[in-house]
């Protein structure tokens, strides 16, 4: 764009106006088709390696040996070394088309308002404009110390001079803001320029732990020392005492390996892809040197042709050079992932050994358990024959084997017993809080199946209800409920289900009988007419009690008289007695005897005809008693 010197008039100022316009709002051209193959192969090129690249970097990771990281790191680090010469052959590849003068460039050269949307146009007009607003600036000064000195009948045209250049500074300070706005609005959003080079600048700055803060890359000396800042990933724990740990270790292996074939994949791609654009760049380099060596076999050639071909072979090496390097580098990170897959497939071969190992291990551990409970089980069933100490014996070994089975897994699942020890006692606070009383009645079931506990048979009462035992689970108690006057005791087709949490209620007792004992006391009772003689009446009522129980079938049963030296006390064997008591209506006399629990109904019917026989027969007994006799059970409870 060209600006106009010395206009002072309104003509001058419109064509400024509209020059300014014309190069500030210019829209750039369509490129040419001519080079469409070309740019679209550069940039498929460059797509392709950053692809690579950053399936290099986020892809692969290092594994529990150290000669892992550095397997990664030489990856990332060629990956890295391939994308700054990829984008430096790319570079030279628009430097020798512009050269060259190529279709697109020929399109731009047409159309000069297409240059002028790069910030460096905008930035000579801006320089233009300020030294002409200075040219002006200093004509003023010089006009104003010209008015001073200049006589009266000039002084009027020097003012109008003056105010006219005054106006025109007043125009080019706006043409100047507006050039400095639009150049500020193309740097802002347009920094990587037009066409294929702000292609490759939007490209680069994809990457930019590669090439840093370049901005716009504008040479490839700035590209190539950017400085790489390829991120290793941290190395997988060594160690891993658990399956688990194992299992994930070997998986992350696998991925690894599928990475690494991939990325050879795509080296050999992008090989491919960077030997294609080498090739024609090699043809016309060969060309360029025979050209140099025609022009050697020809006399009276000028400087200027061995200029021209110095120059283009330096354009078309340096195109080639990265281009070549770039396949060198190639080759080597293709090395490098051929070693590293090697090295990951060794080292998963040894971690599935190893975990065949530890599953064999604990395989053989829970079959040795399993032995030993099918060896404890058959024990218990031959030297063992009191079916509730059995049973007690059996739910013993359910709970040995089932610590032993969790401990074998744990110790073969988990590795991080830290993290376990303090998951378990969080889990461990929950369930003593949720499960107060479920863990208490399971801690009472061990205190009911003790040596003085409760089996299944006993009669026992518990918060007021009597029954017998039918079952004794590890949370709950089953009893059958009895119910009767007292002396008569007779089920009442109802079960009654009790927490074994109940044994530790201080206001729920329990009542059961003396273990190896089935019996219970009951009492007939006369009331003495006053005066009478108690002493024969003693003797009769005892001999009939005692005569009832000649019948052996009568006595209780499962009385054993070394019940004192197992429980370590005195205990009577029960027998029939006798007693006077006072009581409110006067004296009476009491015979205390045993009853089994299961004949108490049958005894107390025979003791109640052999006594009314006695009555009947004995007039000294009927003058002696004052009422009807009674039965009635001597324990409450």
């Amino acid at each position: 764009m060209r600006i106009v010197k010395g206009v002072t008039n309104a003509r001058g100022a419109t064509i400024v106006i509209l020059s300014l316009a014309a190069g500030l709002f210019a829209i750039p051209a369509a490129t040419q088709t001519g080079q469409q193959n070309d740019r679209d192969d550069v940039l498929r090129h460059l797509n392709a390696v950053i692809r690579w690249y950053k399936d290099c970097t986020t892809k692969i990771k290092a594994g529990r040996e150290p000669s892992d990281a550095i397997y990664v790191t030489n990856a990332q680090n060629l990956g890295a070394q391939a994308v700054r010469l990829g984008f430096q052959s790319a570079r030279a590849d628009v430097t020798l088309n512009q050269e060259n003068g190529s279709s697109a460039n020929q399109a731009n050269a047409e159309q000069p308002e297409t240059s002028g949307a790069s910030s460096q146009k905008y930035a000579q007009m801006e320089r233009q404009v300020s030294q002409r607003i200075a040219d002006e600036q200093n004509q003023i000064d010089d006009l104003k110390k010209q008015i001073i000195s200049a006589p009266k009948k000039n002084r009027d045209a020097l003012v109008q001079q003056q105010q006219a250049l005054e106006g025109k500074v007043a125009l080019d300070k706006a043409a100047l803001d507006a050039i400095e706005k639009m150049k500020n609005f193309v740097e802002n959003t347009n920094t990587g320029g037009i066409g294929l080079e702000g292609s490759i600048n939007d490209l680069a700055r994809s990457v930019p732990e590669v090439f840093g803060t370049l901005g716009n890359a504008k040479n490839d000396a700035a590209i190539v020392a950017a400085p790489a800042t390829a991120t290793v990933a941290a190395p997988a724990k060594a160690q891993s005492s658990g399956l688990i740990g194992e299992l994930i270790l070997l998986y992350g292996q696998m991925e690894n390996i599928r990475a690494a074939d991939q990325l050879l994949d795509e080296t050999e791609s992008i090989r491919k892809i960077a030997s294609d654009l080498r090739e024609p760049v090699r043809k016309r380099l060969a060309a360029t040197m025979q050209s140099g060596k025609d022009l050697a076999n020809q006399p009276g050639i000028a400087r200027q042709q061995y200029d021209a071909l110095t120059t283009r072979f330096k354009q078309l090496s340096a195109g080639l050079l990265p281009l070549s390097q770039e396949i060198v580098v190639l080759d080597q990170s293709r090395a490098n992932l051929m070693q590293w897959k090697r090295s990951l497939t060794n080292e998963s071969a040894v971690m599935l050994r190893s975990l065949i190992f530890r599953v064999l291990g604990i395989a053989i551990a829970l079959g040795v358990i399993v032995g030993l409970s099918e060896a404890w089980r058959r024990l218990t069933f031959r030297y063992i024959h009191d079916p509730r100490r059995r049973r007690q014996f059996l739910l013993l070994r359910r709970f040995v084997m089932g610590f032993l089975i969790g401990v074998v897994v744990i110790l073969g699942f988990v590795s991080e017993f830290s993290s376990l020890a303090t998951f378990a006692g969080f889990v461990t606070a929950g369930i003593a809080v949720g499960l107060q009383t479920v863990l208490l009645s399971v801690a009472a079931y061990f205190f009911v199946i003790g040596r003085y506990g409760i089996r299944v048979g006993d009669r026992i009462t518990v918060a007021g209800v009597t029954g017998d035992v039918i079952d004794v689970g590890l949370v709950r108690l089953y009893i059958m409920e009895l119910a009767g006057s007292g002396v008569d005791l007779y089920s009442t087709g109802r079960i009654a289900v009790f927490s074994n949490s109940v044994l530790f209620q201080a206001t729920t007792p329990l009542f059961k009988q003396l273990p190896g004992t089935q019996y219970t006391w009951h009492e007939v009772v006369l009331q003495l007419a006053p005066g009478a003689d108690y002493g024969p009446l003693q003797k009769t009522l005892l001999g009939t009690v005692e005569a009832v129980y000649k019948d052996a079938r009568l006595l209780p049963r499962n009385f054993d008289p070394e019940l004192e030296h197992g429980m370590e006390i005195m205990v009577t064997p029960p027998n029939p007695h006798q007693h006077l008591q006072f009581a409110d209506s006067g004296v009476e006399l009491a015979v205390r005897y045993p009853v089994d629990l299961r004949k108490a109904s049958e005894v107390d019917d025979k003791i109640t005809r052999a006594l009314l026989d006695t009555i009947r027969n004995d007039k000294q007994i009927q003058n002696g008693i004052a009422g009807t006799p009674k039965i009635r059970a001597a324990v409450k409870g």
